[in-house]
C-alpha cells in the first residue's frame, strides 16, 4: 500500500454494528526520543506509540492543539466487539504534564454512534471538540460532539460524553463527511466525498435550531462534466467576505481535481470554479484543502503530476477580478504514486509552509517539509524521512505547529504494532 487511493479502497464496504462504549484509558509514558537526523538541525521524537487497541490505531488525520495539550481521532482500535474488523476508532487527548506526556482516550466509538473518524477534531465556540465519522449510525457517516466530563471529575478516566449532531443518510444530503469549520455566528460548515444529488459529494452547512441542528444544502457536485467531483479532505476556508474556498480530488475541466469557491448569495450558495488542474507540471487530484493568508492568497497541494511527479505545491492569488495560478514547489515522486501531501499546509508567521508527504523523502515512506519564503522564491527542506521502523511511515495527516515552533504531527503505520505513531520535531 503506496498511497491514499489504495487506503481508501479498504473502507468502502465496512459494516459496523452496536456495541458498548468503553471508558476513557489512561496511559501515562515517559518521552522517548527515537530517531535524530544528524544532517538536520531539529530533533524526532515519538510522543505516543498506538497499540491499535483500547488507545485506538491507525490515526489517519493530525493533531488539535489547545492549552499545551494535543487532541486527535484514529481510524481504528477503540471498541473492538463492534462490526468493524479492527475497530470502529478514537478521540484522544496527549495532556502535556510538565516535561512527558499523559495519554488519554477520550471516547471509542461503537458503530451505532459512529466508526472510522478520519479528520481531525476541531474546538466549537462552547469548547467542546467537534468531528465527523466517515461511517457508523446510518453507514453514511456523522457530525459528532463531544463533551468534557464535570469540572468535579479529577481522574483521567472520567468518561466524555458524545452528541451525535447529524447522521448522513447516503442520499442528496451526502454521505462520507470529513472536517469541519465554524463561522463567527456557531454555523458548521463542511464537505462529503459522496452522495448528494449527482453523486460527486456535497458541501453543507449545520445550523443549531432549538435542541438540534438542520442540515442545509449549499453545492452538489458533479452537476456539470466541468465542475468539481469528491471532495476527499477539503476541509474548507472562509475569506473575510464570507465566501468558502476547497478542492476537489477529481473533476474541473480536465478531470485531474478543482479549487472551488462558494459565494454567499441571497437565501442559496454559488459554486464557480476557480482553477482546473490540467495533470501536468502544474499537478493534479488535490486530496488536501487550502489555508488563506491576511492578504486572502489561498495555498494548497495536489498528490501527483508536477514536474518532479510528485505532487506540487501552489498558490491562488486575487487579480482583477480573477485568480493567478502559480507554482511554488514541485515535488519528487514516482510517477502515478498519488503520494504528494494529504492534508493542508500550515503557515508560520513569517511565511513558511510545512507539510508531509506519503511516500516522498530518502526511503520513499514519506517524510515532513518546509518550504522556506525567501522574497518571492522557496527553498525546500525535508525535516525528517521516515525510515518504516518505530518511527513511523506513511503520514497521511498533516503538521500542527505550535508557538515555540515545535511540529507534531501522526503516522498510518509503524511503531511497534503497525498502528501509527504521534510525533515531535523540536527545532
Amino acid at each position: 500500500m503506496n498511497n491514499l487511493r489504495q487506503l481508501r479502497s479498504l473502507t468502502p464496504g465496512l459494516s459496523v454494528g452496536v456495541a458498548t462504549v468503553t471508558l476513557p484509558l489512561a496511559i501515562v509514558f515517559v518521552l522517548a526520543v527515537v530517531a535524530s537526523q544528524a544532517a538536520q538541525a531539529q530533533t524526532f521524537n515519538v510522543l505516543h506509540t498506538f497499540t491499535g487497541g483500547n488507545d485506538g490505531g491507525n490515526p489517519s488525520a493530525g493533531v488539535t492543539m489547545k492549552a499545551g495539550n494535543l487532541y486527535g481521532t484514529t481510524f481504528a482500535g477503540g471498541v473492538l466487539t463492534c462490526n468493524a474488523p479492527h475497530g470502529c476508532g478514537t478521540v484522544y487527548q496527549l495532556k502535556h504534564i510538565g516535561s512527558g506526556w499523559t495519554f488519554n482516550t477520550l471516547y471509542s466509538f461503537s458503530g451505532s454512534d459512529g466508526a472510522i473518524p478520519t479528520a481531525p477534531v476541531v474546538f466549537g465556540p462552547d469548547g467542546a471538540l467537534y468531528s465527523t465519522a466517515e461511517f457508523g449510525g446510518s453507514g453514511n457517516g456523522n457530525v459528532f460532539k463531544l463533551r468534557p466530563p464535570p469540572s468535579a471529575c479529577k481522574t483521567a478516566l472520567c468518561p466524555w460524553s458524545e452528541n451525535v449532531l447529524y447522521t448522513f443518510q447516503g442520499g442528496t444530503d451526502g454521505s462520507k463527511p470529513i472536517g469541519l469549520v465554524f463561522d463567527q455566528a456557531g454555523n458548521i460548515y463542511g464537505t462529503t466525498s459522496s452522495g448528494g444529488a449527482y453523486g460527486g459529494g456535497t458541501a453543507y452547512e449545520l445550523t443549531s435550531s432549538g435542541s438540534g441542528w438542520t442540515e442545509s444544502l449549499l453545492h452538489n457536485f458533479g452537476v456539470t462534466d466541468l465542475d468539481g467531483f469528491t471532495p476527499y479532505r477539503s476541509v474548507m476556508v472562509f475569506d473575510n467576505a464570507g465566501n468558502l474556498y476547497g478542492t476537489t480530488y477529481f473533476g474541473g475541466a480536465h478531470n485531474a481535481g478543482s479549487v472551488f469557491q462558494l459565494t454567499p448569495s441571497g437565501s442559496g450558495w454559488i459554486e464557480t470554479v476557480i482553477y482546473s488542474f490540467q495533470n501536468g507540471s502544474d499537478g493534479s487530484l488535490p486530496y488536501s484543502g487550502l489555508i488563506i493568508d491576511q492578504s486572502g492568497n489561498l495555498y494548497g497541494t495536489t498528490t501527483d503530476a508536477g514536474t518532479g511527479h510528485g505532487g506540487t505545491v501552489f498558490e491562488l492569488s486575487p487579480s482583477g477580478g480573477g485568480w493567478t495560478f502559480s507554482v511554488l514547489y514541485s515535488l519528487t515522486g514516482p510517477s502515478g504514486c498519488s503520494c504528494g501531501p494529504a492534508w493542508a499546509l500550515v503557515m508560520d508567521a513569517a511565511g513558511n509552509l510545512y507539510d508531509t508527504t506519503q511516500g516522498d523523502g530518502a526511503y520513499k515512506l514519506g517524510n515532513v517539509f518546509k518550504l522556506t519564503n525567501t522574497g518571492g522564491s522557496w527553498t525546500y527542506t525535508s525535516l525528517y524521512d521516515f525510515t518504516g521502523g518505530n518511527d513511523g511511515w506513511f503520514p497521511i495527516s498533516g503538521v500542527t505547529l505550535d508557538t515555540s515552533g515545535n511540529l507534531y504531527g501522526t503516522t498510518y503505520y509503524g511503531g511497534t504494532d503497525n498502528s501509527g505513531v504521534l510525533w515531535e520535531i523540536t527545532p
